[in-house]
């Protein structure tokens, strides 16, 4: 039954689970809580989660966002987590106030989001800060993702330089859509999204504020493009200026198909997208549009650039770090810029294909084999 609850829907919380959590919030885990092992029951989960594929135990804890929180909000410290064998390398890839005793505790940090920009997210910031200065004060080392990450988290805790590596990220994208004939996918798109290949332009992103959706669906109005602009992505958190923006009604018009008159937008968002289609969905793109105003790394426009598809990107953050000179880089915060970058990218057929070798190019310094030498380099240090 333990895999098979891992695999359950969502539920409510019965008054049971309910009571169980207010306990936490009194008292939180003093005495850390146990990690069970999920015995696999054969036969009976069709199709398990593939992300599990290729390891030798898998451990679970219910609730254990819940817990981890309620315990540190509690006590301010990490909740310790027993289990029958400990890891020589515990190694958490998210900042979160977790620990086991006995092993090495890595964490990886992301970015610092919610206290660099803390009006474009809806975190308890004052939680997020105790449980960030925790976290670097204890742990064995720390991951991020950029070097400009990297910098961020060391001015803001103080920590020591020599206890935070930057590995960067890999890209992972799946064969058979980065194999696949451009015939194939054109077929594709056309059937399952009504896009044309090499005809529109792509954002990929939540729509939450720091993407600066609205400027952007305002930097393609002002470039005059009649190349539609396709929004990929689901909602995030404050999202209703954005969908105000993309629903604008100058992007409406109308054609005559037989005795219908059929409505077309140029601005579309395709709200949710399986990630298979998603990267064919960026191999089709004229080019990937990110004008992000905070990336602790900026994974659209790595994934773009390793499937050859010119990319415009902020000059913000950690973006020029990772597009190097393989991108049209822009003020985010300058819609007439970004509509000069956009009218480029459309016309100038000679620009996108120098953008598409480049980004071929320096899309191969992040590759799994040169990440994983990275992440092996830390845990040789830490543990061995």
């Amino acid at each position: 039954m333990a895999e098979i609850t891992v695999f359950d829907g969502p539920r409510n919380l019965n008054l049971i689970h309910k009571g169980q959590m207010e306990l936490r919030r009194l008292f939180g885990a003093p005495l850390g809580i146990k990690a069970g092992v999920l015995k696999s029951v054969d036969g009976v989960v069709a199709r398990p989660n593939a992300s599990f594929d290729g390891f030798r135990r898998i451990y679970g804890v219910p609730f254990l966002l819940d817990v981890e929180r309620l315990h540190f909000m509690r006590h301010g410290k990490r909740l310790r987590l027993r289990v029958d064998q400990p890891p020589d390398i515990f190694h958490v890839t998210r900042a979160a106030p977790l620990h086991i005793p006995g092993a090495a505790n890595i964490y990886t940090i992301h970015d610092i989001i919610p206290l660099r920009l803390p009006s474009a997210t809806a975190d308890d910031k004052k939680y997020y800060l105790g449980m960030l200065r925790e976290i670097v004060r204890t742990a064995d080392h720390i991951v991020t993702v950029s070097e400009f990450s990297r910098q961020d988290i060391i001015q803001l805790t103080g920590i020591s330089p020599d206890r935070i590596t930057n590995t960067y990220q890999p890209v992972i994208l799946p064969k058979d859509a980065t194999e696949q004939p451009d015939a194939a996918i054109s077929d594709m798109l056309a059937a399952k999204y009504g896009l044309d290949f090499k005809d529109y332009f792509l954002f990929v992103g939540a729509i939450e504020p720091k993407k600066n959706i609205a400027r952007l669906v305002d930097a393609y109005a002002a470039s005059g493009v009649q190349r539609p602009l396709i929004i990929a992505g689901g909602l995030g958190w404050m999202y209703e200026k954005d969908l105000e923006k993309i629903a604008d009604e100058r992007f409406l018009s109308y054609s005559v198909a037989g005795k219908h008159i059929v409505p077309q937008r140029r601005v579309r968002r395709l709200s949710y997208v399986p990630y298979s289609d998603l990267v064919s969905v960026m191999r089709g793109a004229r080019a990937l549009l990110f004008p992000s105003l905070y990336e602790g790394f900026g994974l659209p426009v790595l994934e773009a650039m390793t499937v050859g598809t010119p990319t415009m990107s902020s000059n913000v953050t950690s973006l020029p770090e990772i597009v190097g000179d393989a991108g049209c880089l822009v003020d985010p915060f300058d819609v007439d810029a970004m509509a000069q970058a956009i009218r480029r990218l459309d016309a100038d057929t000679d620009y996108r294909e120098d953008l598409t070798a480049r980004g071929l190019k320096r899309a191969s310094d992040f590759s799994l084999e040169k990440y994983g030498r990275r992440l092996r380099s830390v845990y040789n240090k830490v543990a061995w």
